[in-house]
């Protein structure tokens, strides 16, 4: 805090989302399920890391991991990540009020990270529920929340329900602009989605027109 004609200003160091590190490389000198002593250049460095990367660097002797620096007024901590997804994750849920960077790590060690996309595409509030500290409040608010700033990657897995769900939903749309009365047509569609779940929409629309 310092004065300034007269006015008092405090200056509260937020956490950063963007880090000065991209990444750290070098030979595993520690490796716990919680963190990792990476040494490079004759320095160690203590980063905190998910219970996925603990697997990845299981066994192995050198390791490169990018980084998030969380510094605040009272800490500074370094986040290692073992693919780009897996930081953008963490980021977006620590951009989330009331989640920091530990339950974020708690997250993403319990839900890896192409599942907790598609976990939070799909709002599956109770999946996210079942990690640890995470109550439904917690939950509802990262769905609400990152939604619609979540894009799926090439490996993203959706929730067969979800896939199910969705492709339904288009093929009843279909067939009601179509014109066929929507109790109808879901009556048919339940036939074919109970005898063939991963139907795609031209053949569930198709196989419908054929049996009405």
């Amino acid at each position: 805090m310092y004065s300034h004609g007269g006015v008092f200003i405090n200056f509260v160091i937020q956490e950063i989302v963007y880090s000065m590190i991209e990444y750290i490389r070098g030979s595993i000198a520690e490796l716990t399920p919680t963190y990792a002593v990476i040494e490079a250049s004759g320095i160690g460095y203590m980063i905190c890391i998910t219970l996925p990367a603990y697997t990845a660097l299981t066994g192995q002797t050198e390791a490169k991991l990018l980084i998030h620096e969380a510094i605040r007024e009272d800490a500074y901590q370094l986040y290692g990540f073992i693919s780009v997804q897996e930081r953008e994750l963490f980021r977006a849920l620590i951009g989330v009020s009331g989640v920091g960077a530990n339950t974020a790590r708690m997250i993403l060690s319990s839900i890896a990270a192409p599942e907790l996309e598609g976990v939070i595409i799909s709002g599956d509030h109770a999946r996210l529920k079942n990690v640890k500290g995470i109550g439904t409040k917690t939950a509802q608010r990262i769905i609400v929340d990152l939604r619609d700033k979540i894009k799926p990657s090439a490996d993203a897995v959706l929730p067969a329900t979800a896939v199910v769900s969705e492709v339904y939903e288009e093929a009843l749309a279909a067939l009601t602009m179509l014109g066929f009365p929507r109790p109808q047509s879901q009556k048919t569609l339940k036939k074919i989605f109970d005898a063939d779940p991963l139907v795609k929409v031209e053949t569930a629309i198709k196989r419908a027109l054929a049996m009405m």
